[in-house]
């Protein structure tokens, strides 16, 4: 970035990065469309959408002094001005240039964000692909003129008038369509003043399944100084009811235009709409017309209101470091709530004040109402649908396949699930690596698919849904599938497992190897991977989340993996717990129930303490001896089981007794106490008193994880 636009500040910069990063997104959509498209001749629509976010994202970083996105958005937009204007074909070769734009255009975002050089050093080579094909469009070029010589052209239909305001682009366009054969049809549609930008847009959702637009012409036909007119231009790709048929309902009347100079008896002259039967359109004479005359015309007679300088958007961005300020606020008005509760309660005793604790009471539920309003506004605007990390993951799948060779087909469900955005920054890395493996040495090349009788192109399902109050998160590959035996092999050479345990290890038990460090089954690692680093990191990642991964895997079928995850970690309401005179914090999004135990319900299994819960043996785990304070015998009277589950396992955790449900704010520990890692952090739950939040998955992992089930010890606990 330029010294004038270092010196803007942060909050300028935010600005910049968040639009920046939005129209950057946008492109890799529209290019993901255009690449499943396989099609040399894509979308207009698609290809002038991406035009015209190049050219906002240039003027945006030209403003802003951020010269080398700039340039190569200058760059890019002279090629894909070639692609919309038909002077160049969208090739593999051009599309592969395009998302390697768009991996570039990210990483100088991301240069600019942590304060780098914005020079990314693909930027150079990029820069130099793109200037090769500028200019290089001249056999297209050479193909358009001959078109423009032959067949029907826009001046036997349209007169002077109506020429000369169409941009270059919608001319093509008009071009195209008349060398194609489509029917041209005038849509003459009337809209309130007021409603203008809801009812036009209404019109070419209906528009766009059954023709292209090509332009909007004001109409000078209209009298009504309340309504505004506009002849929409459309060819039409489908039959003429059906899009009579589309326009039900619209103030609109449809008039077939004559091509190639003569009528055709496929073409109705006039398609009315059943809003309005009452008038014909104008001729082919009576298309000319005088766009500006009748915008001022138009908006004089309405107080002005088709000149207003509202802005139509509705949205304003937030930084989540200001959300996260509001919820830390809520949270510590979860403890005012609390105090003012307890002095409720105090009052009533009081002798003479039996009257204002009740008033007080009336007061405290209409303020724990209100703050729960407060706490579900915060939680709902943090939340964001998990499209944006999938969209990146796809253009990632496209970018792994091309460079190994391979034809993958993604295949992306439940992309509107919606988590906190923490979440989905930290999470976008250990899905990245879970595409990479999956791609890398799940899928099989084409000779060994076609041996195992699988179709050339490998599948990775991407898919999420909300589960309670989890996100749940699958990656599945049709791939060869994880071979145990040998995956097993690898982690006793390693040292990581012993003849002994591998013995007694269940298949469930040996697939979860592969998350252990420098454990892998491949033989030649590669660029992307086989190294035995990655999974492990994955599930470091997911765990700090407060999740779990679980792998399932059938050789010669393929590999899922299941990733389970709180739906957010700003504010969560959890179950505060005694255990050894101490107050624990246990998030309520892992608990399916607490009840109470005595001492009988308790017997050993193999040496893991375990109980019957409805026909289901449940094992126990006993708090007070995790956090190193145990205390010998049976269980003492009065205990209580707190039942956690995350993904298929369930865990029982004892404890001396429940004390009430709680909305805590979960507060780092600091470096110090970083050992501790079967904590998440630490919360206020009034009276200054503080109260430690126990990591249940972190729990959970370490309880299954331990040799023969035998309960863990707590990391750090003394």
């Amino acid at each position: 970035m330029s010294k004038r636009g270092k010196q803007a500040g942060g909050k300028v910069v935010e600005e910049f990065l968040s639009e920046a990063q939005e129209i950057v997104e946008g492109l890799g959509r529209n290019m993901l469309a255009i690449d499943k498209s396989s099609s040399d001749d894509p979308d207009p629509e698609l290809v002038n959408e991406l035009f015209r976010g190049v050219h906002t994202l240039k003027g945006l970083s030209g403003m802003f002094g951020v010269e080398p996105l700039s340039r190569l958005a200058h760059h890019e937009e002279n090629m894909l001005d070639d692609l919309r204007l038909g002077r160049r074909r969208a090739g593999p070769e051009v599309l592969d240039l395009l998302f390697m734009s768009v991996e570039v255009m990210t990483g100088i975002l991301a240069a600019v964000r942590d304060g780098d050089d914005p020079q990314d050093p693909l930027l150079a080579e990029v820069e130099r692909l793109v200037r090769a094909f500028e200019g290089g469009g001249e056999a297209a070029a050479d193909a358009g003129e001959g078109a423009k010589r032959a067949g029907c052209q826009p001046a036997d239909i349209f007169g002077p008038e109506v020429l000369e305001v169409l941009t270059e682009y919608e001319e093509h366009r008009l071009r195209t369509n008349l060398k194609n054969g489509l029917p041209l049809y005038r849509v003459r549609a009337r809209f309130d003043l007021a409603a203008i930008d809801t009812e036009l847009d209404a019109v070419k959702n209906r528009l766009k399944p059954v023709a292209e637009i090509i332009t909007y012409l004001p109409s000078t036909a209209g009298t009504d100084m309340d309504k505004l007119e506009l002849d929409i231009i459309v060819a039409l790709e489908a039959a003429a009811d059906d899009l009579a048929a589309a326009l039900e309902g619209v103030d609109a009347s449809v008039e077939w235009i004559r091509t190639e100079g003569k009528e055709s008896a496929a073409g109705p002259s006039v398609v009315p709409s059943a809003a309005t039967k009452s008038e014909e359109g104008p001729s082919r004479a009576d298309v000319s017309v005088a766009p500006q005359a009748a915008l001022v015309r138009a908006g004089a007679g309405d107080g002005g209101r088709a000149l207003s300088l509202r802005s139509v958007s509705q949205t304003v961005r937030v930084d989540i470091r200001k959300l996260d300020r509001l919820m830390n606020v809520v949270g510590e008005l979860a403890i005012v709530r609390g105090a003012i509760a307890r002095m409720s309660e105090e009052l009533k005793v009081a002798l003479g004040r039996r009257e204002l604790a009740i008033e007080l009471h009336r007061i405290n539920r209409g303020f724990d109402r209100r703050l729960s309003e407060l706490r579900e506004g915060i939680l709902e605007v943090r939340m964001v649908p998990l499209s944006q990390m999938f969209d990146r993951l796809a253009r990632l799948t496209r970018k792994i396949s091309r460079d190994l060779g391979k034809e993958i087909s993604l295949i992306v469900s439940g992309a509107e699930t919606e988590v906190d955005k923490l979440i989905i920054e930290e999470l976008s890395d250990p899905l990245m690596h879970v595409i990479r493996n999956a791609i890398d040495h799940g899928i099989e090349d084409v000779e060994h698919r076609r041996a195992a009788g699988k179709p050339d192109t490998g599948t990775v399902a991407l898919t999420a849904f909300q589960k309670g109050n989890h996100a749940v998160i699958e990656v599945e590959d049709d791939g060869a599938g994880i071979d145990g035996q040998r995956l097993l092999e690898a982690a006793m050479r390693r040292g990581v497992v012993d003849a002994e345990q591998a013995a007694v290890m269940s298949e469930r038990d040996i697939l979860n190897l592969v998350f252990l460090p420098g454990v892998s089954t491949v033989a030649l690692a590669t660029e992307m991977s086989g190294r035995g680093v990655g999974m492990d990191v994955v599930k470091t990642n997911i765990g700090a989340l407060g999740g779990v991964v679980e792998v399932q895997s059938e050789v010669g079928i393929g590999t899922k993996l299941t990733i389970t995850l709180p739906v957010t970690l700003a504010i969560i309401p959890a179950l505060l717990v005694t255990v050894a005179e101490r107050i624990y914090a246990i998030p309520l999004n892992t608990v399916t129930e607490a009840l109470l135990v005595s001492p009988a319900d308790a017997r050993p299994i193999m040496g893991v303490e375990t109980m019957t819960l409805r026909g289901r043996t449940l094992p126990l785990l006993r708090l007070d001896r995790f956090f190193g304070a145990p205390r010998e015998g049976a269980l003492p009277q009065g205990s209580c089981v707190v039942v956690a589950s995350l993904g298929q396992r369930r865990l029982g955790l004892v404890v001396d007794g429940l004390v009430e449900q709680q909305d805590v704010v979960i507060k780092s520990m600091g470096p110090s106490l970083s050992s501790a890692t079967c904590f998440s952090g630490a919360t206020d739950i009034g009276d200054q008193r503080l109260a430690l939040v126990l990591d249940t998955s972190k729990v959970i992992e370490e309880f299954f994880s331990a040799e023969g089930g035998a309960a863990p010890r707590a990391a750090g606990a003394e």
